[in-house]
């Protein structure tokens, strides 16, 4: 039975690829912006600073290719406070400087910082966050989105998590971790492992649950893990297949596939009350379905046109209308956050790309030939994806590159990018 699974799952099984979550840039934007991080004032009464929280900030921008962060060794002062910055002698390095301090506050902090564009002296942007002494590299990436907006205009991504499944061997043979980090690969946590493949992580809205497949047992389920409770459901274990789990927009319900009626098909599950809805009814395989942010409408990839391809139908069910048909291969497909884009697989003469369908017309962003599973950022500017030996992200105007980089010895399988934290 396991066996004939996997082979339904062919249309959405991710190869094994060698990643991790070390990010490199490999291409920046030509017009990247200049900015100078200066490290931060302590004024912190003897309470440790266990964090070095402008060094996190210029990482967060320079990790985004969209800056280029001036060395500190070439800053020409070190100062906290923006009044006494000389803007003269910064402009001829940079255009942006970013200053600040962090403050006790009995046993936590306040983190004070300044954005300040020394061509004309204005105070951007000017803030206080109050953080608690664990979490402060949040903090620090919360302050890293906010300079990110001001300057691009887009919502920032540095506070967020990626979910990722490893394989390891093991002298039994492989063992299986489903894992959660924060975006730059810090504080990495195993959410569930075992010695049987994970499978589809997907985060709920909320950002603290994670749906998943698990063939424990020998036998395939759906579940739900809560990240901060450490407490799971499951939520589907229907004899056949039980696949490809994605959240509703409000968090309260679960497409997925299953086969409990002999095929694989669409279902909806309210996690409320338990009631499940089949969604489509056909011949050929219907798997890996994903909503749409206004909850209207569903996509999912389907064999009946002889290839798998993607198609749409409103999320209630009826008939489904074919998107794609460029490429004789179109599969594991997502929408933007914006539901403007739909990011997917597209697999023409043996090549397979992640490509953008937007306004009926499809562009490749990668430039590899066998890149898999494809997930937007929180705000739909980049897309993560894998590659035969990393994961990679791209910008969804193809200038800005990223590869992220595995520990030796472990194997990613699957990732999947978190919506934005609190």
């Amino acid at each position: 039975m396991i066996k004939n699974i996997l082979l339904i799952m062919q249309l959405c099984w991710f190869q094994n690829v060698m990643a991790a979550l070390n990010i490199d840039i490999t291409q920046v934007m030509e017009s990247a912006l200049p900015i100078a991080i200066v490290p931060f004032g302590l004024e912190v009464s003897g309470l440790p600073v266990q964090e070095d929280v402008a060094t996190i900030i210029s990482n967060d921008l320079g990790r985004s290719g969209r800056f280029s962060v001036l060395s500190n060794t070439q800053h020409p002062e070190k100062i906290t406070d923006p009044k006494f910055l000389n803007n003269t002698k910064w402009k001829e390095l940079t255009r942006f400087v970013v200053i600040g301090n962090i403050q006790a506050t009995g046993n936590n902090y306040a983190v004070t910082f300044h954005l300040i564009n020394v061509v004309d002296g204005q105070i951007m942007l000017s803030q206080s966050l109050p953080s608690a002494r664990t979490d402060l590299r949040k903090t620090a990436h919360k302050i890293s989105d906010l300079i990110y907006q001001t300057l691009t205009g887009e919502m920032g991504v540095f506070n967020s998590r990626i979910a990722y499944i490893t394989t390891h061997k093991i002298a039994k043979g492989k063992q299986y971790r489903l894992q959660i980090s924060d975006f730059d690969g810090f504080n990495a946590k195993i959410i569930t492992q075992g010695d049987e493949p994970i499978l589809s992580p997907a985060w709920s809205p909320d950002g603290r649950r994670l749906a998943y497949v698990s063939l424990e047992n020998k036998r395939m389920a759906i579940y739900v893990h809560d990240i901060y409770s450490n407490l799971r459901d499951q939520v589907s274990a229907h004899q056949g297949l039980n696949s490809s789990p994605a959240w509703s927009p409000d968090g309260s319900k679960l497409a997925m596939t299953l086969s409990k009626d002999g095929n694989a098909e669409i279902y909806v599950l309210d996690l409320t009350t338990k009631s499940l809805q089949r969604l489509t009814h056909d011949p050929a395989i219907d798997t890996e379905p994903a909503w749409s942010p206004d909850g209207k409408m569903i996509i999912f990839t389907s064999d009946r046109g002889g290839k798998p391809q993607i198609y749409q139908m409103i999320s209630k069910g009826g008939s489904a209308q074919r998107l794609t048909f460029q490429g004789n291969y179109n599969a594991r497909a997502s929408f933007s956050p914006n539901g403007q884009k739909i990011v997917l697989i597209n697999g023409d003469n043996g090549l397979f790309r992640i490509a953008i369908l937007e306004n009926g017309q499809m562009r490749y962003v990668s430039n590899t030939a066998m890149d898999k599973s494809p997930s937007f950022s929180p705000n739909g500017s980049m897309v993560m994806y894998a590659t035969q030996r990393s994961l990679a992200a791209v910008s969804v105007d193809g200038r800005v590159r990223q590869r992220i980089n595995v520990d030796a010895g472990a194997e990613i399988r699957e990732s999947a990018w978190s919506p934005r934290l609190p």
